[in-house]
């Protein structure tokens, strides 16, 4: 080998108005004019990459109440604590929640809530002295409750919101469980043994909490099973909601039911591989749509929010 410049003599090109490009003019944003309001923002916004994705997302949850079909929101324990209860619960009202699903996480922030409209503990300054996840009121309520609901044949999901309407308390305006059990929309609690605060608890009984989330994950593969032409949207959890899912999905096509039309979103501050695998790309192989939209919580489920109302007015 030696230094030779390539010969480039005999190079083909060709015209560009031949060459399919994939950005054209016409999917360019526009300047917004503050007289169209929200719905001509969103108008404004380019019709490619993540804004056309929202935008797509935003279609699939109306056509699928349009069409009587399911949305489901797997909601993690992030979504309560960014302070988005009240825009979920708006939601809820207006008819874009079928069901729910929360991780065990996310039931304690939302029973926390409930109690006291407070919720978060700071775990540096707490696991030092040993105080981390020792709250009496959240480890005795919720672990009776839960104790309780399985002796009854309850889900987990189904003991906390029973729990909470017998108890009425201060905050219940501010609780999705709470507002749940208002409006007859099914929730299911998904949890790992160890891996939430009240199973440090003398109350916290292996037994119930096992069998009353096992029976959640039945209901829960109950409404997967009704999500042909539906929505399922999976909102700040990282492994458990997307695991549950995945099984979820297996098993209602083991029973050979379609899940056809089906569209799958992931909304997170970062690309994880389970939501990603087990959300976005895996129960939508072939017969679906699934989307990534990421970015923070506390903007992304408002603008969803106010997309869908706008849509709807």
């Amino acid at each position: 080998m030696n230094y030779k410049p390539f010969d480039l003599t005999g190079v083909k090109t060709y015209p560009l108005a031949e060459r399919q490009s994939k950005v054209r003019h016409d999917s360019f944003a526009t300047p917004w004019n503050p007289a169209t309001g929200f719905a001509g923002w969103m108008a404004s916004w380019p019709k490619l990459l993540a804004a056309s994705d929202f935008q797509a997302v935003v279609e699939a949850i109306h056509m699928a109440r349009a069409n009587d079909r399911p949305v489901v929101w797997g909601l993690g324990a992030h979504v309560i604590k960014a302070g988005l209860s009240p825009v979920i619960i708006d939601l809820m009202n207006r008819g874009f929640v079928g069901a729910i699903a929360m991780n065990g996480a996310g039931l304690i922030h939302d029973f926390e809530v409930a109690l006291a409209g407070a919720t978060s503990e700071e775990v540096d300054s707490s696991l030092g002295p040993g105080q981390f996840g020792m709250a009496e009121e959240t480890g005795r309520h919720l672990n009776d409750a839960i104790t309780a609901g399985a002796a009854q044949g309850l889900g987990l999901g189904q003991a906390a919101t029973a729990y909470l309407a017998a108890n009425r308390p201060t905050h219940a305006h501010l609780s999705i469980l709470c507002q749940a059990k208002r409006l007859d929309i099914p929730i299911t609690v998904h949890v790992a043994i160890g891996t939430d605060i009240i199973h440090m608890h003398p109350s916290a009984s292996g037994e119930a909490i096992g069998s009353a989330s096992l029976r959640d994950f039945r209901f829960f593969t109950s409404f997967v099973a009704e999500l042909q032409g539906g929505v399922y949207l999976n909102c700040g959890s990282a492994v458990i909601l997307p695991e549950v899912l995945l099984k979820a999905v297996s098993l209602v096509r083991n029973r050979g039911l379609s899940l056809d039309g089906l569209t799958t979103v992931n909304f997170d501050f970062v690309r994880l591989y389970r939501p990603e695998t087990n959300v976005v790309r895996r129960p939508v192989a072939g017969i679906g749509r699934g989307y990534s939209i990421i970015g923070h919580h506390e903007i992304l489920i408002p603008l969803l929010a106010a997309a869908l109302i706008a849509r709807e007015n």
